[in-house]
């Protein structure tokens, strides 16, 4: 495997060129999927196709740093990956009437179960390396 390569791209440049090759694909995955007759699955195509041309291009040339800096600009650093998110549950609250409470109901106790077990287990796993890191220290002090 190849490293990345340095690249003295201004960040706007690395901006573009980021959602040009996303909106390229996302945009290439609906109009695949229109003339499959699979209109649905465009969103799912797109995020696959983007999947496997980072996979093949990090084994062929290494992911340049301009593609890393821009990416994190875009999602990590801003709300933006939020923004479908959030634009749908809006809409979907909107729509929901009575069921709105069930809905609710689900989305609290689907959250809370699986961050209340990955909770015990790194409490559990966090006592045993801190057992690990004491045992360690009064090893070394005799």
């Amino acid at each position: 495997m190849k490293s990345t390569h340095s690249s003295k791209m201004p960040l706007w440049m690395a901006l573009l060129l980021t959602l040009t090759i996303v909106i390229t694909v996302r945009e290439s995955a609906v109009i695949i999927c229109q003339w499959a007759g699979i209109e649905k699955a465009a969103n799912i195509v797109g995020l696959l196709t983007m999947f496997f041309i980072l996979i093949i291009w990090r084994f062929i040339k290494g992911i340049p740093s301009w593609l890393t800096q821009a990416s994190n600009t875009l999602l990590v650093d801003s709300g933006f990956a939020f923004l479908p998110v959030s634009t749908g549950a809006g809409l979907l609250l909107f729509a929901l009437g009575d069921e709105l409470w069930g809905f609710m109901l689900t989305i609290l106790i689907s959250t809370l179960i699986p961050i209340w077990g990955f909770a015990l287990l790194s409490n559990r796993w966090l006592k045993r390396n801190n057992h690990a890191n004491n045992n360690t220290t009064i090893n070394e002090q005799k």
